[in-house]
C-alpha cells in the first residue's frame, strides 16, 4: 500500500510535465525568415482559389490542411458547415463556382511574415480574401483567412 501511494504522485508529476511539441525551442515549427521562403504570390493565388470553392462546397477541407493553422482550418469548418446548411435550406446543390481572381496586394509587416488581400471577382458581385501567411520550417503557412 506504501510503495502505490509513493508512486501515485510521481507519476501524475511525470504526466504534469509533458508539453507540446510546439514550445520546444529545438523540435518544434522554426520561424523562417524571407530569404528563405519562396515568392508568396503563387501561394495567395492558390489559397484563395481554393478557399472559394471549399466555401461553395466543390473542394474539400482536407486539401487545404497541410497549408493553414490549425485555428484557420477549425474556422473555415465551422464556414463550410454553415454554407453546406444555406445551400441545403435553398435546395442547392454544391456547383464550381465561376469567378477570376483579381488584383493582389501584398505588405509585409515583419521579417517572414506576409499580409495579403486577393480580389475574387464574380458575377454578381466582388469580394475580397485577406490572407496573413507567416514563415514556418521554410515553408509558408496561413495563419490568418478571411473571406469578406
Amino acid at each position: 500500500m506504501t510503495a502505490r501511494n509513493e508512486a501515485g504522485p510521481a507519476l501524475a508529476r511525470s504526466n504534469a510535465s509533458h508539453f507540446r511539441d510546439d514550445d520546444d525551442e529545438y523540435f518544434g515549427r522554426q520561424p523562417s525568415r524571407r530569404h528563405e521562403l519562396p515568392e508568396p504570390e503563387p501561394l495567395l493565388l492558390n489559397l484563395t482559389l481554393c478557399v472559394i470553392e471549399v466555401l461553395a462546397g466543390a473542394r474539400d477541407l482536407e486539401q487545404l490542411a497541410r497549408w493553414v493553422t490549425d485555428d484557420v482550418y477549425r474556422n473555415l469548418s465551422k464556414r463550410v458547415v454553415l454554407a453546406a446548411r444555406a445551400r441545403r435550406a435553398k435546395g442547392q446543390s454544391p456547383q464550381r463556382p465561376a469567378f477570376s481572381l483579381g488584383r493582389v496586394t501584398i505588405c509585409e509587416p515583419a521579417d517572414g511574415v506576409i499580409e495579403a488581400v486577393v480580389m475574387v471577382h464574380q458575377r454578381a458581385r466582388s469580394r475580397a480574401v485577406a490572407i496573413r501567411l507567416e514563415g514556418l520550417d521554410q515553408r509558408w503557412r496561413a495563419s490568418a483567412i478571411s473571406v469578406l
